[in-house]
């Protein structure tokens, strides 16, 4: 069993629910990037655009000014650089400047997304996110959230696919977190084997999500890295090969040593 592909976040944000206002200057986002990397991050995934529940939205030159700058300054490093956005004109800033991978909330439904991936050599991650960052936890409701999620990662796959973008540059993720209760949350977790018959990498971003408050009572978000612990191992052990993660040395070493005890 191969350790899994880690994405170490980079928020460049005031206002990101675990980290916002940590790292808003460039030097400071792109130091910390560089430290992620040192751990061992695979994917530096840098995000100008709060999407946190509850979150306004800022304009797309604020969120160009906040992530191209880091993405510059960290152009040539060992990592894949990734931009976790939603809108068009943002990720084809962040690609000009060295970006080779689209992380998006909204699976490429903006107008042009679709066009703008295709015809370059980036990747991209589509994840399901249901209503908006501003609303998406006013009481989500679902039939079956597995077979519903399910469905629409397959949808978009399918208009990617039509688009031009091939199926070996698609990475799915569930959106853990994104317009789902506790309920909805745990049983995506539970049943993430499902993801992987649609024939592509899955990626989870459990790390130091409110669900886990929700299981332990107070766990504000510096203190769930226990719970995110947790969740990525149970993700491991369900065969997912990558993992968005705020805390990437500690989720290295809980790999590591998972895998020296099962080997």
């Amino acid at each position: 069993m191969s350790i899994p592909i880690l994405m170490g976040v980079v928020n460049v944000t005031p206002d990101s629910f675990s980290d916002g206002g940590q790292f808003l200057k460039p030097e400071d986002a792109v130091a910390h990037g560089r430290r992620l990397i040192e751990e061992g991050a695979h994917i530096l995934d840098i995000g100008g655009e709060s999407t946190r529940p509850g979150a306004e939205p800022v304009s797309a030159d604020e969120e160009i000014a906040r992530v191209v700058p880091v993405i510059e300054g960290l152009k040539g490093c060992k990592a894949v650089l990734s931009v976790d956005a939603r809108r068009t004109e943002v990720m084809r800033a962040a690609l000009q400047a060295g970006a080779t991978m689209i992380n998006d909330v909204q699976a490429l439904q903006a107008d042009g997304a679709l066009e703008l991936v295709a015809d370059s050599k980036a990747s991209v991650c589509l994840m399901h996110m249901k209503g908006e960052p501003g609303t998406m936890q006013d009481n989500p409701q679902y039939e079956d959230v597995v077979a519903e999620v399910y469905e629409f990662l397959q949808e978009r796959m399918a208009a990617c696919e039509a688009a031009g973008i091939p199926k070996d540059r698609i990475i799915v993720d569930p959106g853990v977190g994104f317009g789902k209760t506790l309920d909805h949350n745990l049983d995506l977790l539970h049943n993430i084997q499902k993801f992987h018959t649609l024939g592509v990498p899955v990626l989870v971003g459990a790390s130091r999500k409110r669900f886990i408050e929700a299981i332990d009572s107070g766990a504000e978000s510096g203190q769930r890295l226990p719970g995110s612990l947790a969740a990525a191992l149970w993700g491991m052990l369900n065969g997912v090969q990558i993992f968005r993660v705020h805390d990437v040395a500690e989720t290295r070493q809980a790999f590591q040593v998972f895998q020296a005890i099962a080997a």
